[in-house]
């Protein structure tokens, strides 16, 4: 069984979390606190294997206290977050901290809306319960990351690197991309993240690194020093006109259960520019891009695959080492360098 505290100063909320933990099979809740100090106590009696957080409660916020929980006890924790465009910054800042993950909760309270998440509750907390507590704690133990001295790669003409990533992802991304010059080919990434949350992830990557970060628009001609998130409503792909490369964001079907998925973004690859691309698959729950990586190796793309020792989980990453997709499988730290040696050695 797999023991969660609910921490949340809403007793409505506690209720239907409760509630929803306790419809599902190999979940049970040991406790609830109304705060982070009642929270302090119950971890230290009850030793649960995954604690869900609210972030705004009283004496001490949820930011406050996972960074405190992750230096002293570290262990797998998920937000429950408002899923709106104030509440992200905080909970993308939770991430950085080494919160595994965040799951929406309505602005008002609203106990019926957050009924209407309970199937995604469900899988992240299973998901959190797995997760790599000794990256977590590397995660929430190092000093502030800043971008790398600027290298000078010179001219990289239709170069690409394409990235997938899901849980653990935003933090993994942010990590790799500050190793990453100015003048690095166009990135295009998937990362599973809602719609309000990839606006505020890519705007927070735009003030930390020395390219150019946005959330990819339908059109959008593929530049060097620029980085085009996939919207988290949207699929993105690549495709070419003219010899040029551009982004192409769509409303589509799920794919794997996502949208946007990694297999769309490296099915398109593998058709408009695999022997010019470097594809990356990071860390991430599930399997979604895994099999699409595969061919895209076959058509001449140089792939990399973050290893298990540096991922959150080894899901999607481990699928695509499983069929063989990967060139190269590597420490999460060492990706951008070998990035770069590939970089250099193809130019």
């Amino acid at each position: 069984m797999i023991k969660v505290l609910i921490v949340d100063d809403s007793i409505l909320i506690q209720k239907v979390l409760r509630q929803i933990f306790e419809s599902a099979a190999g979940i049970e809740v040991v406790g609830t606190a109304e705060d982070p100090l009642i929270a302090r106590d119950k971890i230290k009696q009850l030793n649960p294997d995954v604690v869900t957080l609210d972030i705004e409660m009283p004496k001490m916020d949820g930011i406050t206290f996972l960074k405190n929980l992750m230096r002293l006890k570290p262990m797998p924790v998920v937000m429950i977050s408002t899923l709106t465009q104030k509440g992200a910054p905080a909970t993308l800042q939770a991430m950085e901290y080494g919160a595994v993950d965040y799951v929406g909760k309505p602005s008002a309270d609203n106990p019926e809306l957050l009924a209407d998440y309970a199937q995604e509750i469900i899988e992240k907390v299973k998901i959190a319960s797995v997760a790599n507590i000794a990256r977590l704690e590397h995660q929430a133990a190092r000093a502030p990351l800043t971008a790398k001295a600027p290298v000078k790669l010179g001219k990289l003409s239709n170069k690409v690197i394409a990235i997938g990533a899901s849980t653990g992802g935003t933090e993994a991304i942010r990590e790799l991309l500050l190793m990453m010059p100015a003048d690095s080919p166009p990135i295009v990434i998937t990362q599973h993240i809602p719609p309000v949350f990839s606006a505020s992830f890519a705007k927070r990557l735009d003030g930390l690194l020395p390219m150019n970060v946005c959330e990819a628009r339908d059109g959008d001609k593929l530049m060097v020093g620029h980085v085009y998130i996939a919207p988290g409503d949207k699929h993105l792909e690549v495709t070419k006109k003219g010899g040029l490369l551009y982004c192409k964001v769509f409303t589509g079907e799920r794919v794997n259960l996502h949208l946007p998925s990694v297999e769309v973004l490296f099915n398109s690859i593998t058709q408009h520019c695999a022997k010019s691309t470097i594809g990356v698959m990071l860390t991430g729950m599930g399997a979604d891009g895994s099999h699409a990586m595969l061919p895209m190796k076959n058509a001449g793309c140089y792939t990399i695959i973050q290893d298990e020792n540096s991922s959150v989980v080894w899901g999607m990453p481990g699928a695509a080492a499983a069929v063989g997709a990967g060139d190269k499988i590597l420490p999460l730290q060492n990706i951008a360098e070998h990035i770069l040696l590939q970089l250099k050695s193809t130019a």
